[in-house]
């Protein structure tokens, strides 16, 4: 089953298709030129924390926060001295103590149970080439899918359309 379409409504809808590409194209412009108020905006605001912003800040650091920063600092390297000193001389040695008598624990049950003892050995230190491809290919990819990133975000807004519908103005 087939619709033709009289002239008249033909020429209609050619007219409505015109208005409806003139409205979008005039949506395009009011977009674009909505982008570049919003960069302009930006570029505003970064001058003005350059300016004010953070000269203030830094001004009002070294008014309030500095003087407290630098009567605190003795006491935090004391501390951090002190908790070293702590972890380094009771901590450390503990902990090698109770590894080191639970691995003659075990030593010593194996022995008797006729197993073979427990041999603590530093891992072999040896790098492969497929670990570095790996490690090539990796970066790569985390490169490649930052660049696409980059590419997808800092895309033109020309190609915006808005959300809504076209609507027909009122008579």
């Amino acid at each position: 089953m087939s619709v033709s379409l009289s002239k008249k409504r033909k020429k209609e809808l050619r007219k409505l298709q015109g208005a409806a590409d003139n409205v979008m194209q005039a949506q395009r412009e009011v977009a674009a030129e909505a982008a570049e108020v919003a960069r302009a905006a930006g570029r505003q605001l970064q001058q003005i924390n350059r300016e004010i912003i953070a000269p203030e800040a830094k001004k009002k650091y070294e008014e309030y926060v500095e003087p407290y920063v630098d009567r605190a600092a003795p006491y935090v390297r004391d501390g951090y001295s002190r908790g070293k000193k702590f972890f380094d001389k009771s901590v450390i040695p503990a902990a090698g103590s109770v590894i080191g008598r639970a691995a003659g624990a075990y030593d010593a049950t194996a022995a008797k149970l006729g197993k073979r003892t427990l041999v603590v050995e530093p891992p072999k230190k040896k790098t492969s080439a497929g670990a570095v491809i790996a490690a090539i290919l990796g970066i790569a990819a985390a490169v490649g899918i930052f660049v696409v990133a980059w590419k997808a975000l800092s895309a033109e807004d020309e190609l915006w359309v808005a959300d809504e519908a076209i609507s027909t103005p009122d008579a």
